[in-house]
């Protein structure tokens, strides 16, 4: 949900975080239909793409990125339907949207097809041979695909979901906790700014064999920058548990909290081992138990005294060691 609202907002969507879940849980909003397809297809797409991520690419040993599988992401992307849509046959440009003014002029229709080729092929044999960190492979990925701008609309979107597909494949996933996308958004002019490399907005004479040191080492603080938030959001997580915790365990008395030791070595105990660990009389410990399975501490089994046992209640578990 994350990646949709920021990678679709990064394109000028207009509804918020909030919105884009009431969308995907079937709400609609006002003279928001085009945003809400939008949304609704960009997370098709990435449906799509963690059933990509799931494939087991080492048991069916199948290459880590497939051109046919960039093609069917654009084509949810763009009209919502599992279906690849083939390479723009014509010109496209980037303008200023204010001055009107070309601001990029991506490579012929006729050198599409190859360079395409040529990228997907690159991006398997890199983390293949693995001499490349995985993050700067991406880094390259994104670059490249935005660069050649196979498609007429769509190819932020693509090139993000194809850097999310290289990513997580390889291991980088951030499991829906923080985005690259919001990394992004945050700050979309240093995004565009970053990409934007090479003398001239022509591709034949400044895109082609342009220094992008300057892309890489964003694309790498945006990395760095995610993990730091995934990091923070555990440390919280983590925080929050313990807090809990510390609540539960003040609704135990101290001989229950004693009790807790002899269900951290065995799953089931006895009223003797109760009666042993407390220093009590084997009746008194009986009546405990009891009044124990009563309030929901302990589960008891068997009815005859030698074979009774109990179990740590499932609300409880989580103290366990």
């Amino acid at each position: 949900l994350i990646s949709t609202h920021y990678s679709t907002q990064i394109e000028g969507n207009r509804l918020t975080q909030a919105q884009v879940d009431d969308v995907l849980h079937g709400g609609t909003f006002p003279n928001r239909e085009r945003d809400e397809r939008e949304v609704k297809n960009y997370y098709q797409a990435l449906d799509f793409l963690d059933g990509l991520i799931k494939s087991g690419q080492a048991e069916t040993k199948e290459p880590l990125i497939e051109e046919r599988g960039i093609q069917t992401i654009h084509g949810l992307i763009m009209e919502g339907k599992k279906r690849p849509i083939s390479y723009r046959d014509g010109q496209n440009v980037i303008k200023d949207s204010s001055r009107g003014s070309i601001v990029y002029m991506p490579p012929e229709a006729k050198d599409v097809p190859l360079l395409m080729a040529g990228l997907i092929t690159w991006i398997n044999e890199e983390v293949s041979k693995a001499e490349l960190p995985v993050p700067i492979i991406a880094a390259i990925a994104h670059y490249q695909f935005a660069t050649i701008h196979p498609y007429y609309d769509g190819n932020g979107r693509t090139a993000r979901l194809l850097t999310s597909l290289v990513l997580h494949k390889s291991g980088y996933g951030l499991k829906g906790i923080y985005s690259l996308e919001e990394y992004y958004a945050t700050n979309l002019q240093a995004y565009y700014n970053a990409l934007t490399v090479g003398d001239s907005h022509n591709y034949y004479f400044g895109r082609i064999e342009a220094d992008i040191t300057g892309w890489v080492m964003y694309f790498c603080e945006g990395m760095a920058d995610a993990f730091a938030n995934v990091r923070l959001k555990a440390t919280e997580a983590a925080k929050e548990v313990k807090t809990d915790h510390s609540a539960l365990l003040r609704e135990l008395d101290q001989r229950q909290k004693q009790v807790l030791s002899l269900f951290d070595k065995s799953r089931y105990i006895t009223t003797r081992e109760i009666a042993n660990l407390l220093g009590i009389h084997i009746r008194t410990a009986l009546n405990l138990c009891k009044k124990w399975v009563e309030s929901g501490f302990i589960i008891q089994y068997g009815t005859a005294n030698k074979s009774r046992k109990y179990e740590l209640a499932d609300k409880w578990v989580k103290l366990l060691g």
